[in-house]
């Protein structure tokens, strides 16, 4: 299960926004400049299932699980590659049955099977984006001390250790 921690700045019925701060193995991940689009650069806003009852301004921890990270990183990465691959292949074979050079109908048709497989993702990712199992949970509450809503831009935010 993979942890991180950070801060309680907004919340809603049964869920909370927290902000934390780029982890370690944030550097290895190539998605990693896509998501200061949230935050600053060293920041990110993550909006979080509150299971332990964190309220605004409270030092938590996230908890994510590893299957489910797992689960999305094959779904967005190796998926399209492997459609785009299949594709390539049949259209190879296919090409002299139709008197193509097959060559370019390889990459016509690998093209179609790539693309349908971000059709495919799309349809996917909303679907598992309405379950909890993909979204980040709030498991504990580290400190409770409530900070006031003017310093939570200031306030430092724990680096997991």
């Amino acid at each position: 299960m993979a942890t991180e921690q950070g801060i309680v700045i907004k919340t809603d019925t049964g869920t909370a926004w927290v902000k934390t701060v780029k982890s370690g193995s944030c550097a290895g991940c190539s998605a990693r400049r896509s998501c200061n689009a949230m935050g600053g650069d060293n920041e990110m806003e993550v909006n979080a299932i509150n299971e332990a009852g964190a309220k605004l301004g409270d030092r938590i921890v996230l908890s994510f699980k590893t299957s489910s990270l797992l689960k999305a990183s094959f779904l967005l990465y190796v998926f399209p590659i492997l459609l785009l691959i299949i594709g390539a292949a049949i259209g190879q074979e296919i090409a002299p049955k139709f008197d193509f050079n097959p060559s370019g109908f390889s990459a016509i048709i690998g093209f179609a099977f790539f693309f349908a497989a971000l059709l495919i993702i799309k349809t996917t990712a909303n679907k598992l984006a309405k379950k909890n199992d993909y979204r980040p949970k709030i498991i504990k509450i580290l400190n409770s001390n409530v900070i006031p809503r003017s310093r939570l831009d200031q306030t430092d935010i724990p680096k997991n250790t």
